[in-house]
């Protein structure tokens, strides 16, 4: 399954909304710099899918706002 996920590093709160089934905006804390902000976007997008964040995998937009991940 692919997820297109819009990325706000840097904000004030960490937020997660739903566009539809497979959009999401998703808000983080953590900077975009040596990939900290990759990293919690799968944390908060396996949090919200409630599955293992290990099963998250960043396939596009290492360094682009519009990113889409995969889901195994």
């Amino acid at each position: 399954m692919k997820i297109f996920v819009r990325a706000r590093p840097n904000a004030k709160s960490e937020k997660i909304e739903q566009t539809d089934e497979t959009h999401f905006k998703i808000a983080v804390k953590e900077p975009p710099k040596d990939g900290k902000a990759n990293e919690a976007l799968a944390k908060a997008l396996a949090g919200f899918l409630k599955i293992p964040s290990s099963r998250v995998f960043l396939q596009s937009g290492f360094s682009s706002k519009d990113k889409i991940f995969k889901i195994i």
